[in-house]
């Protein structure tokens, strides 16, 4: 796989998702949860999974408590410890030393707290919110309510701003806003399921919020950055690697001939 995806190379590899997925592809799971989505005339890539059956987890660092860094060093780690990463996507926005900005939980620990703090960026943007994983469930909630009452996450990432609450957009987003960027971000839509979604070319604002409520049916949705924005499918041959990130959420099973 290529160290770094550009726009064509992003539309290739969500064209091969759409084949894998119309034929059936047996290779792994990812390649059945990501497809192609062409919307309001722009191309993304969505992928689905359902918290109840996998095992969706946030990470930040290695043992050597240095962060990952990349999507492919997380892989690379995970293998060595007999597991497959199927699927990963950059997971919130990051300090220079690419620490988390706001609230991360990573196996029921705090690393760092919530910020609660306005301004003019995209994650001071009111209202945020936070992308939690617990016991069999996840959730996309604003941040007042998450730190008002905590759904006992066992990992939770928290960015900005919110996309779509309760099935609205963010006041603030505007459907003449300007700014185009490659974005991704995730949703809590209808059965439980969490949906993580990509552009695979520059969106603004409204058009990837309107992703998630009028093309996805997220009822709850989280912008988790632009620009750096990442997805890792090995079975789409999909590897992006636009520069050193922080958070990363992954969904993992166990290697080739592991335990099922």
């Amino acid at each position: 796989m290529s160290p770094r995806m550009n726009a064509s190379a992003r539309r290739l590899a969500a064209a091969s998702a759409l084949f894998a997925l119309g034929f059936g592809a047996t290779s792994g799971a990812a390649s059945a949860a990501c497809a192609a989505r062409d919307f309001d005339g722009a191309k993304f890539t969505v992928c689905r999974f359902d918290p109840n059956r996998d095992d969706i987890r946030l990470f930040l660092s290695g043992s050597d408590d240095k962060p990952y860094g990349s999507l492919a060093a997380l892989a690379a780690a995970l293998k060595a410890k007999g597991e497959r990463l199927m699927f990963a996507m950059n997971a919130g926005m990051f300090k220079e030393d690419q620490s988390p900005v706001g609230l991360y939980v990573e196996d029921r620990r705090e690393l760092h707290g919530a910020d609660t703090r306005g301004g003019a960026s995209n994650f001071h943007m009111k209202p945020n919110g936070v992308f939690w994983i617990g016991d069999g469930v996840a959730g996309v909630t604003e941040t007042s309510r998450y730190l008002a009452s905590p759904p006992g996450a066992r990992y939770a990432t928290q960015s900005g701003p919110m996309l779509i609450i309760n099935g609205k957009m963010h006041p603030k987003i505007r459907p003449d806003g300007t700014s185009l960027k490659t974005r991704n971000g995730v949703g809590a839509c209808d059965g439980g399921v969490v949906v993580f979604a990509i552009a695979d070319e520059p969106v603004t604002f409204d058009a990837f919020a309107r992703l998630f409520r009028d093309g996805l049916g997220c009822q709850n949705a989280l912008f988790l950055d632009g620009s750096v924005s990442s997805l890792y499918a090995p079975d789409l041959n999909r590897d992006d690697e636009p520069g050193p990130i922080g958070p990363i959420v992954g969904v993992v099973q166990p290697a080739a001939g592991g335990t099922q």
